[in-house]
């Protein structure tokens, strides 16, 4: 199907209608960040449990959204479908636990159905509604107004700006709950190990590093052609080299061959200490791996020798060991 210029136009102008109306919705919602927001996350900040989110239809997948934000950013939660609630799921809330729920019109069956269970176990129930008024909204421990004016539907029918509003909330919510805690990119990070932002802040060079018989290193005497063999074994483009301590005295590379080569040296006759390259990059094995692939990038190199604080060697990291990780 082609679109006629004047249906583009058309269909411009709805999305920039849908775009107004939500935005309006949210501005709203100001007004409803008061003593009844702050006494919503002093009941979620007690809470010795997890926080239970319900919610039916979009207001659910809604609850799914904000249940999981709250769990990455420091307060434990989970979402219950309140249907299934009915039928079994109910006793995975405890008497430890917040009950969060969502619903526009205060007054969903499911969530309704489920008043007097949570009534039972006597924790806090705080609910987010389009209807002050609702039978939710009244038995709610804490009920916060989310209301909005219209729907961004044309039909009024489709939960929209209802929805941005009540998930708007939700991050403020959580967001207010980090910031008391003081949680912090680290705390995020180790909720997000799989992520690139968790594993910028915690991989370390330890976690990457070839250790053991797997690093390439000789003794300051060794012949270069001995050398030359045991970095080929080893795969790194590059060999340490020791003292008998395992002290490290220097670092021979790739490079450091072709440098070698255009001097003329023999690699029968030469001695690794003869041309190795001293006082190399270093890192420890517990600083950052980001900060590692820093180094590098600054110094145009591809290896790093990881040391202990006596300066003994005890790894190296390559820079595909880094972007094997992801970084």
């Amino acid at each position: 199907m082609t679109l006629t210029a004047i249906q583009k136009e058309k269909l411009i102008q709805v999305g920039l209608s849908v775009i107004d109306i939500e935005s309006q919705a949210v501005a709203r919602l100001r007004r409803s960040i008061d003593d009844h927001f702050a006494q919503a996350c002093q009941y979620l900040l007690a809470c010795q449990g997890r926080v239970v989110v319900i919610g039916m239809g979009k207001s659910g997948h809604i609850g799914g959204k904000i249940a999981a934000t709250l769990a990455s950013t420091g307060t434990p939660a989970f979402f219950v479908h309140p249907a299934e609630a009915c039928h079994g799921d109910l006793g995975m809330i405890t008497d430890q636990d917040v009950v969060l729920a969502l619903s526009n019109s205060g007054n969903t069956s499911e969530i309704l159905q489920l008043l007097p269970l949570i009534k039972r176990l006597a924790i806090p129930l705080i609910s987010l509604t389009g209807d002050v008024q609702s039978t939710l909204a009244r038995a709610a421990t804490v009920n916060m107004d989310v209301g909005v004016e219209k729907e961004a539907c044309p039909l009024g029918l489709a939960p929209t700006a209802s929805t941005t509003a009540a998930l708007v909330m939700g991050d403020a919510l959580a967001v207010a709950l980090l910031k008391i805690r003081g949680f912090s990119a680290d705390d995020f990070a180790f909720s997000h190990p799989a992520g690139r932002l968790g594993k910028r802040l915690w991989l370390q060079v330890g976690d990457l590093m070839h250790h053991g018989e797997r690093v390439p290193k000789v003794l300051d005497n060794t012949p270069l052609d001995e050398t030359l063999l045991e970095m080929s074994r080893k795969g790194l483009g590059l060999s340490a080299v020791v003292d008998a301590d395992n002290r490290l005295l220097g670092i021979f590379t790739d490079g450091d061959l072709r440098r070698t080569l255009d001097f003329g040296y023999n690699v029968h006759q030469t001695t690794i200490n003869q041309v190795m390259s001293q006082k190399p990059k270093t890192v420890k094995a517990n600083e950052l791996a980001i900060n590692a692939l820093d180094l590098m990038q600054r110094h145009k190199i591809s290896g790093l020798l990881v040391v202990d604080d006596r300066h003994h060697l005890i790894g190296a990291l390559h820079m595909h060991d880094l972007l094997r990780a992801g970084l």
